[in-house]
């Protein structure tokens, strides 16, 4: 058995490629800081606005969206036991009152679970839970335990009254983090512009949002990791300004047993991780919508090169950049990659 499991902390190491500054021989200046929350390594980066940066703005931004952060993964995580999302899963059916938060966070989970006709599903709590990615000696789940969790796998369980959620099946477990990173990630940039930033960056991970331009106007180059390439290289690039791209990949999480891969991307009917031909799936989309794109390119991951293309191709305002597993790289029509 081999762990391979890779963790966001090298994106940090490597910011200066991966989000590349072009268009201007001096570099802007800029306040940012490291932080790790949400399981991955995040950076905040506010730019300034012509030829002055005013640092205590800049810091209080930074400083109200990392608490924002902190906040809200503490309200969404499952694994955090006063958590909203723990207390409708140990509720045994009955309803919970829940925050705002939660609220539109569900209901936006449950809105992709019926556009993916439920491959993407927010019901997957006791299937997550058989898998530990992080162990040092990882185990493969038992398969009668996988068996058993996809029984209790169901969007359509899922009831809403107002701020109230509950379950109708008493064994069933949401498990929001295949989309909470990109809808934190909306709330953060929402509050950083509220603070005052009008050009900057939030990074958490294979989710960026980049909040207006650079200061000289031009748009940020955002680099497309290789998968399996330790975050050290890139297929190309993107250039955009108010916009999002979320990145979702089979090598971010997994680990190996008898020679077979096993990644994060769970098949709801079978337990397993998901086998096709693709590797990477990022999406653009704009700024506000960092969480339409996490339930994105993980649906696009599970659904397959050809099914995800034209599944993309039908939403408007979506772009996306596929990588598949013999390496070939494409993207729809909109994109324009950079090499």
């Amino acid at each position: 058995m081999k762990r391979l499991a890779r963790f966001g902390i090298l994106t940090l190491l490597i910011t200066a490629m991966i989000i590349t500054q072009t268009g201007c021989s001096k570099e802007p200046e800029t306040v940012s800081r490291e932080n790790y929350l949400l399981d991955t390594a995040c950076n905040l980066i506010v730019y300034s606005t012509g030829n002055y940066l005013d640092e205590k703005t800049a810091n209080k931004a930074i400083d109200d969206a990392y608490d924002l952060c902190a906040e809200l993964d503490k309200t969404l995580s499952k694994t955090q036991e006063a958590s909203d999302v723990s207390k409708i899963n140990s509720a045994g059916g009955q309803w919970v009152e829940v925050s705002d938060y939660t609220r539109d966070l569900i209901n936006a989970g449950l809105k992709y679970a019926e556009l993916s006709d439920g491959r993407f599903d927010i019901t997957v709590g006791r299937l997550t839970d058989l898998w530990d990615f992080h162990a040092v000696e990882p185990v493969l789940p038992d398969k009668a335990d996988l068996d058993a969790a996809v029984q209790h796998v169901g969007y359509k369980c899922v009831e809403i009254d107002g701020n109230k959620v509950r379950l109708t099946d008493p064994e069933m477990k949401i498990d929001l983090g295949g989309i909470a990173k990109g809808y934190i990630g909306d709330r953060m940039a929402e509050l950083m512009k509220e603070d005052g930033v009008t050009s900057g960056i939030v990074n958490l991970g294979g989710n960026i949002i980049c909040i207006g331009s650079k200061p000289d106007g031009e748009g940020f180059n955002i680099g497309i990791e290789a998968p399996f390439s330790d975050r050290t290289e890139i297929v190309g690039s993107v250039n955009i300004a108010d916009k999002t791209t979320v990145t979702s990949g089979v090598y971010e999480r997994m680990f190996e047993v008898d020679g077979k891969l096993y990644h994060h991307i769970l098949d709801v009917e079978t337990g397993y991780s998901i086998d096709n031909d693709l590797n990477a799936v990022t999406i653009i989309a704009d700024i506000g919508k960092s969480v339409d794109c996490d339930a994105l390119s993980t649906t696009c991951l599970i659904k397959g090169y050809e099914d995800a293309r034209k599944f993309i191709e039908g939403i408007d305002g979506v772009e996306a950049v596929f990588i598949l597993r013999d390496g070939t790289v494409e993207h729809t029509a909109g994109v324009e990659l950079n090499k």
